[in-house]
């Protein structure tokens, strides 16, 4: 099984990490594809797997990611839809697709999911909303689920409870880190005496650092924000709360400042 993958940032490196990781598939069975320098070095030296162009990741793929930001998925549908096979498993990971909209995008009869995961799958914790469309088989689905159990759960859901999805999952982990940052900050103030690194290391705090703060230390707060099109981890990022990450305490003001 070939999977391939459009577009190769932080998400689709979690997810592709997740599946080398679990064995499902050889680094000689994935494939990416990106349009920067930078991020086909990365798809070749960090992870390991082929780098190639989007005509060539869709026409050689049996699962198909479309791992771009959704105001481009307009542009590379029209570009690859003529290359992928008539029976090759298309999944979309942006919000706000439907599967209407990606249905009349590549016309015909295609096996079209929809999906919504999320940045805890960078350390194999994500939980993942999958939504078949009319032409997807049980096979098809059990297989979309396998992959996605690579890198933390999934289930299957109406797609009338994606946009719910969306919202609460995907957007949940930004404002975890808002909650876990207000009960150190009132710890500290109510002089416990603890210190504000400890405070943060419960189980959730782990998971949920873990998970972001490759991004914030590649990218910074305004990184993580323009990584993410969920309304959270915009307004988090933009709070400047998200340095809890790092532990740049103090800094938050500083980028309110900067982003307006």
């Amino acid at each position: 099984m070939k999977i391939g993958f459009i577009g190769c940032g932080n998400m689709a490196s979690a997810m592709i990490r997740g599946i080398l990781g679990a064995g499902l598939c050889s680094a000689e069975e994935l494939s990416a594809a990106a349009p920067s320098a930078a991020t086909q070095a990365k798809i070749r030296e960090e992870l390991g797997i082929r780098c190639l162009s989007d005509r060539e990741c869709a026409g050689s793929s049996d699962v198909l990611f479309l791992a771009v930001k959704p105001q481009y998925y307009e542009e590379v549908i029209r570009e690859v839809r003529d290359d992928a096979a008539p029976d090759t498993l298309i999944i979309s990971i942006a919000p706000g697709k439907t599967l209407a909209w990606l249905s009349e995008q590549f016309g015909g009869k295609r096996k079209i999911i929809r999906s919504m995961p999320n940045t805890p799958a960078m350390v194999g914790e994500g939980m993942a909303g999958l939504c078949p469309g009319d032409y997807v088989t049980e096979e098809d689905l059990k297989l979309a689920v396998s992959i996605f159990e690579c890198f933390g759960k999934a289930e299957v859901v109406p797609e009338r409870l994606m946009d719910v999805v969306t919202a609460v999952s995907g957007s949940s982990p930004a404002y975890v880190f808002l909650i876990i940052e207000a009960m150190a900050d009132g710890a500290v103030k109510g002089s416990l005496g603890i210190d504000y690194e400890a405070e943060v290391t419960s189980e959730y705090g782990q998971v949920y650092t873990a998970a972001t703060a490759p991004v914030i230390l590649n990218t910074g707060a305004a990184g993580y924000g323009n990584s993410t099109s969920t309304a959270a981890a915009t307004t988090y990022a933009r709070q400047g709360c998200i340095n809890v990450a790092c532990g740049n305490r103090g800094k938050q003001d500083s980028y309110v400042n900067e982003s307006g």
